[in-house]
């Protein structure tokens, strides 16, 4: 029984050190593991995680992509983006909607938002005289 029970454990203990899911960012405390500016904003950070399961938090969409495509660091497993209208929650960044530009203002001059639904994006789209975007134009706008 004590056998079973352990290779339980160490299975569980595994499965934590390789997740999919990201960390919470903490707030006026975590820094950007780019520009390594403290992240103060909820609306706009990012969080990278490698294929070893390492997380990597960023202050801007546009740091996370600066740093995935820097060659520095080990290839990425996920991509996530904090809902621009729900402060502080990161949602996966190839399921967001984005609005990039106008009057949106990130940290790093990035200037893009990703919302959690096309609805959400669209009432913000000119409350922000804002131009849509998919993941794809985002992503590939960094070389």
């Amino acid at each position: 029984m004590k056998r079973v029970a352990f290779i339980l454990f160490t299975i569980c203990v595994l499965n934590s050190c390789n997740s999919n899911e990201p960390k919470p960012i903490k707030i006026n405390s975590d820094g950007c593991d780019n520009c390594k500016m403290t992240i103060s904003s909820g609306k706009f950070g990012a969080e990278l995680i490698t294929e070893k399961g390492r997380h990597y938090k960023f202050d801007d969409i546009s740091c996370m992509l600066k740093f995935a495509k820097s060659g520095t660091s080990v290839p990425a497993k996920a991509f996530y983006v904090n809902d621009y209208l729900q402060d502080n929650t990161l949602i996966p960044a190839e399921k967001a909607f984005y609005l990039k530009d106008g009057a949106i203002n990130s940290p790093m001059r990035g200037n893009k938002a990703a919302f959690s639904t096309k609805q959400e994006a669209e009432q913000y789209k000119s409350k922000l005289n804002a131009t849509p975007a998919t993941w794809d134009d985002i992503y590939n706008s960094f070389q």
